[in-house]
């Protein structure tokens, strides 16, 4: 009884309305035998007709709108404000491709996979260069020849395409230039100072062994050197040439594009640029750099105020400036504006001697962007080999003569050569410094660092050190770099007289030119009709006649030939 209970609720479990399990068991066998047979109905059928090419055309058109449909479906979740899963490549500028690990999440839940796999981050974009559209006028332009006045000799201008200042503006880079080898790059710093290097240096440059200067231009991936500001663990604080809280502050603003210049010892005028654009006086940082002795002579001229700006500059006052030699330390924010304007982007350094009359943005695209380049200057307009350059030093007096000869003796002894065509594509060895235009990335501000050392540990004629340290950088790394003519330098500078020569050709306070004297009234006397022609005495002729016009020539004052003379 009790197994027919149990037998009774077992089988009870297994019927389905009222129908035994075999019977159940044979049906549904049935069923699955009526699918197979319409599967093999349906694939016979598709087989008949894709053969067909329409038909198999519009198959094979189905089939891939149904992919396309699931695609879109997977790939509709991860379209959100964080960032598209692959965004565009600008290939004239970089190449970027976003993270798309959202993507690879959706489609393997889409699979039914699960991973927790983290992928590795995204490479950094850099900034490939570009070039200007087939046709453009700035593809074939060339140089005019150069003036055939004999009496027009020595430096002078010479055109230069550059592009509108939008134009420019549109071409900024949105990513940097890649750095060679370089990636990070740290500074010394040596709250106690040891002197005991071989000779050179200084208490803001610190003193660098020799050891620990060669040391310094092998390239490496992370690197740390001196680069002044030795003392302090910021720059303008307590480490010489200190600036004010205030002014520290202002330079951290300036995240684009810097204009910088110096004015120390009173030795120039400020000279205001000229043809900038409203967007440059917006996002450009014009930096003045003074000592208290030039702050002191401005306001006193009435020039500088409680605003601290004249015109578009801002006038930084440089305290406890470590050198006594005025040209030294201007030297320290044309080399290594790079650590007082720690954010800047982009930098244009012009001597205090000389006028910007061309956009920034013109500048930059001309001979940085364009040429694919992070640092560029010019080259002398006449001298190219630095023995003869530094010849020129000593006969002019800029320096003390035994020192020069120390230092071309010492870089001869580290393989320093005269100027060759074995040296080419570089065209000279000496630049005209008084502009710098560059790009801070690790390489280039690496490079006038290490500039900054040699100025700081031999002459500050820079001009003399410039070629050692390009050719050591550029034995080890591309580095990116563009010697430009003189005369397009001289395109968008104009060169202006020291303050000293300015007040000497000034007339004296109070004196007042005469105006010059009337011209003599020429009496016109008319000659009566038919009255005979008045009779000229027996006059030169030919080359005599010349000779005696060019021996009783009088000259004027101001004239022409006296303002070539001079």
């Amino acid at each position: 009884m009790s197994l027919g209970l149990r037998s009774s609720g077992s089988y009870g479990s297994l019927l389905e309305n009222g129908v035994s399990p075999i019977q159940a068991a044979s049906a549904r066998k049935a069923s699955k035998m009526v699918k197979e047979k319409d599967k093999e109905r349906l694939f016979l059928w598709i087989c008949k007709f894709a053969g067909r090419k329409k038909v198999g055309m519009l198959f094979l058109c189905a089939i891939s709108a149904a992919v396309f449909i699931w695609v879109l479906y997977v790939g509709k979740g991860d379209d959100s404000p964080e960032g598209n899963a692959v965004q565009g490549i600008n290939v004239n500028e970089s190449m970027s491709i976003d993270d798309s690990s959202p993507l690879i999440s959706t489609a393997a839940s889409a699979l039914g996979l699960t991973t927790n796999l983290a992928l590795p981050p995204p490479p950094p974009s850099y900034f490939l260069g570009y070039s200007l559209p087939e046709g453009h006028p700035c593809n074939s332009f060339t140089l005019p020849p150069p003036p055939s006045d004999p009496k027009r000799t020595g430096p002078r201008p010479c055109p230069v395409c550059y592009l509108p200042v939008e134009e420019a503006i549109e071409l900024m880079p949105k990513s940097p230039s890649p750095s060679p080898v370089l990636k990070n790059l740290t500074y010394i710093y040596e709250e106690n100072i040891s002197r005991f290097g071989e000779f050179g240096g200084s208490d803001f440059g610190g003193y660098p062994t020799l050891k620990q200067r060669n040391e310094s231009f092998d390239i490496q991936e992370s690197m740390r050197v001196h680069c002044g500001f030795v003392r302090g663990t910021k720059p303008g604080r307590n480490t010489g040439f200190d600036i004010d809280e205030a002014d520290i502050l202002e330079m951290e603003k300036c995240n684009g594009v810097v204009v910088a210049s110096a004015i120390f010892g009173n030795f120039d005028e400020i000279n205001e640029p000229a043809d900038i654009s409203t967007y440059s006086k917006e996002t450009v940082c014009f930096l003045m750099f003074v000592d208290e002795e030039t702050e002191k002579y401005l306001k006193s001229s009435g020039k500088l105020g409680s605003s601290k700006m004249i015109g578009l500059w801002r006038i930084i006052v440089a305290h406890n400036l470590p050198y006594t030699d005025a040209r030294r330390t201007g030297k320290i924010p044309k080399l290594l504006l790079h650590r007082l304007v720690p954010n800047a982007r982009y930098s244009i350094w012009v001597d205090g001697k000389l006028k910007l009359v061309v956009d920034p943005y013109k500048i930059l695209e001309r001979f940085l962007w364009r040429k694919n380049a992070t640092f560029a200057i010019s080259k002398h307009y006449r001298r190219f080999d630095v023995f003869v350059e530094a010849e020129a030093n000593k006969a002019a007096k800029k320096y003390d003569n035994a020192s020069i000869d120390f230092q071309i003796e010492f870089y001869k002894r580290e393989g320093l050569t005269p100027y060759t065509e074995a040296k080419l594509p570089l065209t000279s060895d000496v630049p005209e410094g008084c502009v710098v235009i560059r790009e801070h990335v690790p390489i280039s501000n690496l490079f006038t660092c290490l500039w900054f050392n040699e100025v700081d540990r031999f002459t500050s004629r820079d001009q003399i050190s410039f070629s050692t340290v390009r050719d050591k950088i550029l034995s080890k790394v591309d580095f990116h770099f563009n010697m430009f003519l003189d005369c397009e330098r001289r395109n968008f500078v104009i060169q202006k007289y020291h303050r000293d020569i300015l007040l000497r050709l000034a007339p004296p306070a109070g004196h007042v030119q005469p105006p010059p004297p009337p011209a003599p009234i020429l009496e016109v006397v008319s000659e009566k009709v038919g009255s005979p022609p008045s009779r000229r005495g027996p006059g030169r002729r030919g080359r005599d006649r010349k000779t005696g016009n060019r021996r009783h020539r009088k000259v004027v004052a101001g004239s022409k030939d006296m303002d070539t003379a001079s």
